[in-house]
């Protein structure tokens, strides 16, 4: 039996299949076949593959919608597609290839129904040419970000190849439109040694018995913000009050102590994979949430929103969950977010729907809103099944909690909040039941067959095609569909746990670790005055101030250290490295770019221009109106070229896109949104788009926040409670090489109750 977490989808031809996480891309389809990619992200003269089993979706020029499973390749920044694995059929041609170039996009969609199965979709699409886009499939969300992984490291090593050389030619095609309805140019074989070769997902065949999990990532070079506990201190205080059948039952007691009701939680160490724990608490069959599940086990979806928001309705039994004897249900939401470590988290809402209002003969209830959180825990040894940690909280507004913790008082064990802590325990025990989940595994490094051969490179004859799926699928690939049936280190982490309680220690602040290079010692520093630049959103007075902005010291945020590299150690930042001048709050019809270079800027008025350099961070806000959030940080020096700063101000997009990091804390605000949130350190430039514009004495970046359906539900969350929050963000370089460590605060600002209504209305 197929386990839990696996999906099933049927292609066009009705047979079954199922499969691991992979990405189906357009390729040339000119039948050539290239071979390894040199000249890759590194020194050493080698570059990883990566391979398995994906679902191409799309549709054909008449307009039948089609879902075909294949065999996909990445090859440094080239990419093959196959119907069959090559490994087992060497003398198969692809039937679509072509060139990872730094214009394509990649869009993590979220979940979606196809032929009756769910599975993970990833979009594709040049930047500089909408109409061409595609999408792929995966079994699982975590080999999705898997797959968006492996082709950001092809897009890296495609920009590493143009940095080391090329003619000026060579640059402009990689950036020109693409007309993959004309001539493909040849490419030439020069066989390449590969340093390793990694599987994503499971074959079909294995599929049909377990699911396709994935374990954590093989690489070190991996672009996750940080270490497992978070990058910013947050105000909790847990105090384990119950354990119950393995589970651990906290009390947050600063909550507590505050008057906010009682914030609680269920914490477990689940034998599985982050991934295929999620895949368990997402499916919604009623047989199998029966076996762990006393809750929401009757359950049906409603309706679902960007891949990533759903509707559900439930009814369960009172005789086991409640005083009343009268038939229940309830309508709740469900919201998941996967951050850049492979943390998910859920929150779940109550809902009303209007294809479900309440019915006769039942009583409609409100369930208690709650979040999980499932991260997944270090593996001492390669051996070692998957493990993670699993946590649910909720809030409570009950005295029945307080007697129950001090006497287990009968009628609390009768509530749905009750209940909702035990599904950690219900849940433990299924997977535990389940020994198949221990073992899955979707990502593996094998010995490459293919790079036995004398090193070499690519030689493009004309210019280098990109590669992205296109919308229409070639004729010879849907006529032959028959065919394919037939074949079918120890990392030490320290300053773990870390509570609010560090943050009152008597610390002498540093000023800015690791920054003392970043700007031009040699040159007098210039008197930045605050009072003669200001901007639409005012300055604040301190944290009793309402709609208004501070500029926070970065001791509240924990960045990589200079033994980072050797034991994950992490450091508290320090003071920040320029100067928070100014903060736009702005109303637009659409999103704007380039605001710099508008006359009203501040960056074009006299104050402006007299300052040696100003980053301009444009946080572009998806709702009804738009709008934009713009801050200018100043430096009294000019930027050092030789510096990590200067590296990146003068560096390519693709660099600045795997060094550019935000922090977020959400330091007062509803829990709900707090988790959300979250405080990992995020690469902004591969969660969503960013672009840059540099000239004069700036650098602007503008953060396309709606680019990402995952940041667009993240934001409209926090868009609900805005005016109650107060928001921390930091934002930093990051640090990759021992000589850009320690990393340093860049700069940071505080948010203090923003109200919408403020924006003032800007004119392009």
């Amino acid at each position: 039996m197929a386990s839990p977490a696996s999906k099933k989808v049927v292609p066009d031809d009705g047979s079954e299949k199922k499969h691991s996480g992979d990405l189906n891309l357009n390729l040339d389809d000119s039948g050539r076949s290239s071979s390894s990619g040199g000249g890759g992200g590194g020194e050493g003269g080698g570059t990883f593959e990566y391979f398995g089993w994906v679902y191409h979706l799309g549709s054909n020029k008449i307009g039948h919608e089609y879902c075909h499973l294949r065999f996909l390749f990445i090859r440094g920044k080239y990419v093959e597609m196959y119907k069959r694995d090559p490994h087992e059929n060497p003398d198969i041609k692809p039937i679509r290839r072509g060139v990872i170039g730094p214009t394509m996009m990649v869009e993590e969609l979220g979940r979606r129904k196809v032929n009756h199965g769910d599975v993970y979709v990833i979009r594709f699409s040049n930047r500089l040419d909408e109409r061409k886009k595609g999408e792929i499939a995966c079994a699982t969300a975590g080999e999705a970000m898997k797959w968006v992984e492996a082709f950001d490291e092809a897009k890296q090593q495609a920009e590493y190849a143009l940095s080391k050389g090329g003619s000026t030619r060579t640059k402009l095609s990689m950036e020109a439109n693409i007309d993959l309805e004309g001539h493909r140019p040849r490419v030439r074989r020069y066989a390449y040694g590969l340093k390793k070769l990694i599987r994503i997902g499971q074959g079909p065949e294995t599929l049909l018995r377990q699911s396709s999990t994935l374990v954590n990532d093989v690489r070190g070079d991996s672009f996750y913000g940080g270490g497992d506990n978070g990058d910013a201190i947050e105000a909790h205080e847990w105090k384990c009050v119950r354990t119950l059948n393995g589970v651990r039952i906290f009390e947050d007691v600063a909550n507590c102590k505050a008057g906010r009701g009682f914030l609680v939680k269920a914490v477990a160490v689940v034998e599985a994979s982050a991934d295929a724990v999620f895949e368990v608490i997402s499916k919604l069959d009623k047989h199998q949430r029966y076996e762990w599940d006393t809750v929401t086990g009757d359950s049906e979806l409603i309706d679902s929103y960007e891949g990533h928001y759903d509707v559900i309705y439930c009814v369960y039994d009172p005789k086991h969950l409640s005083r009343w004897q009268s038939k229940r249900d309830f309508v709740f939401s469900r919201q998941w977010v996967r951050g850049q470590d492979g943390t998910y988290t859920i929150l779940q809402f109550p809902a009303v729907h209007k294809k479900r209002p309440p019915k006769s003969g039942y009583r409609r209830t409100d369930i208690t809103p709650s979040t999980w959180e499932i991260r997944n825990l270090k593996k001492r040894s390669d051996a070692e099944p998957p493990s993670c940690l699993v946590t649910h909280m909720l809030e409570i507004h009950s005295k029945r909690w307080c007697k129950w913790k001090r006497t287990s008082y009968s009628k609390f064990e009768k509530t749905i909040p009750y209940a909702l802590l035990l599904q950690v325990a219900g849940l433990k025990e299924y997977i535990g039941a389940n020994p198949a989940f221990k073992y899955e595994a979707s990502s593996s490094v094998v010995q490459s067959k293919l790079s036995d051969v004398p090193r070499g490179e690519y030689v493009d004859e004309e210019m280098e095609e990109q590669f992205y799926d296109a919308t229409d699928s070639s004729s010879d690939e849907e006529e032959s569909d028959e065919d394919d049936e037939e074949q079918d280190k120890k990392i030490k982490v320290k300053l773990k746990n870390v509570s609010w309680a560090i943050a009152s220690l008597s610390l002498k602040q540093p000023k800015a670790p690791g920054a003392s290079n970043e700007l031009d010692a040699s040159v007098d520093p210039v008197n930045i005055d605050p009072s003669q630049i200001q901007g639409s959103l005012r300055k604040g007075n301190g944290d009793k101030d309402s709609n208004c902005w501070n500029s926070p010291s970065g001791m509240g945020f924990m960045i990589r250290g200079k033994t980072y590299l050797k034991d994950n150690a992490k450091v508290m930042g320090g003071q920040p490295l320029l100067t928070l001048v100014s903060v736009d709050w702005l109303k637009v019809d659409k999103a704007v770019d380039n605001i710099a270079l508008h006359p009203k800027c501040l960056v074009q008025s006299e104050p402006g221009k007299k300052l040696p350099f100003i980053l301009v961070i444009n946080l572009q806000v998806p709702a009804k109106p738009n709008y934009c959030l713009v801050m200018y940080y100043a430096a009294d020096r000019p930027i050092s070229e030789s510096s990590s700063l200067g590296k990146f101000v003068n560096g390519s997009d693709s660099y600045r896109d795997s060094r550019f990091k935000l922090i977020p804390s959400i330091v007062q605000g509803y829990w709900m949104v707090k988790r959300a949130v979250g405080t990992k350190a995020c690469l902004l430039g591969k969660a969503v788009t960013c672009k840059y514009l540099r000239k004069d004495n700036f650098l602007e970046i503008d953060v396309d926040i709606g680019s990402s359906a995952v940041a667009r539900s993240v934001i409209g969350l926090v868009l609900g409670y805005v005016t109650s929050l107060i928001v921390d963000l930091a934002i930093l370089i990051e640090g990759k090489e021992e000589t850009e460590l320690p990393e340093y605060i860049l700069g940071t600002v505080r948010l203090n109750r923003i109200e919408l209504d403020s924006a003032v209305s800007f004119e392009v």
